[in-house]
């Protein structure tokens, strides 16, 4: 589940970030002395409730960005999930600062904020999370509102064939041709495993984009714009494929995920 394997075509190392894990490089190592505390927290985020568990994960995240073991994305707190910042920090966002704009090519341009997306019918999907650089999580749940669902209320205009993401850390980005983002496989995530996305996993709301591999699940999303053409996500200019389908892009051969 976590080989660490990197793609064929790893990315160049981003030049102003510290260095992380896998696709980002390899960082300092981590004491001992953390790596120890690291898994007594992991131990106790077994059993507790979800506010815990979300600050557990946000402080998982701080040590993994620098951590070139693997280790804290094996702890139970972390789920099997190694986290990733293409920022210095993880930004947060919540009730009432949080909204999620739809614009560009569209008829009737719209924000939403959180109870406005709870109110939308929910879908539920189940799926392995593969990650490029070789993780796998599997039989993880995602649930929010259909990518089409905001597209049709919105009304995109002809010439409109691609949808650019943009996210308020002020640095992901991430794009999807109009066809894969009207797949039924393509969420407005608001939950991972029946709890709210914490915002260490990209929360409160990320893209879920269950086929491909989970860089194009772009975290802390807060734009959709209709767009031309294609616009390169922030991964993309680092090596990885535009097209992301799992087993079938990057050079890579895993089981596909949906």
């Amino acid at each position: 589940m976590d080989d660490r394997t990197p793609p064929v075509r790893a990315p160049e190392k981003p030049p102003t970030l510290p260095p992380g894990p896998s696709e980002e490089g390899r960082g300092a190592p981590v004491g001992r002395r953390v790596v120890l505390g690291m898994l007594g927290l992991g131990a106790v985020g077994v059993g507790v409730g979800g506010a815990v568990q979300g600050k557990l994960d946000s402080l998982l995240a701080s040590v993994s960005a620098e951590d070139p073991t693997g280790v804290t994305g094996l702890l139970p707190g972390g789920g099997g999930f190694r986290f990733y910042s293409v920022s210095n920090s993880i930004p947060h966002r919540g009730e009432s600062d949080y909204r999620l704009t739809v614009g560009g090519l569209v008829d009737k341009p719209a924000g939403y904020r959180l109870a406005d997306l709870r109110a939308l019918p929910q879908t539920r999907l189940v799926r392995d999370v593969q990650c490029v650089t070789g993780w796998r999580v599997p039989k993880t749940a995602f649930s929010g509102v259909r990518l089409s669902t905001l597209l049709d209320a919105a009304g995109v205009r002809a010439g409109g064939t691609a949808i650019h993401f943009t996210c308020f850390d002020g640095v992901y980005s991430e794009s999807l041709t109009l066809d894969q983002a009207r797949r039924a496989d393509i969420l407005v995530a608001l939950t991972m495993n029946d709890k709210p996305v914490t915002a260490a996993h990209g929360g409160p709301v990320r893209l879920y984009a269950a086929p491909m591999y989970f860089y194009k699940s772009a975290k802390w999303l807060s734009g959709i714009t209709v767009t031309k053409d294609v616009e390169t996500g922030y991964w993309e200019r680092y090596g990885y494929d535009v097209d992301a389908w799992v087993g079938k892009s990057n050079g890579r051969g895993d089981d596909p995920t949906s």
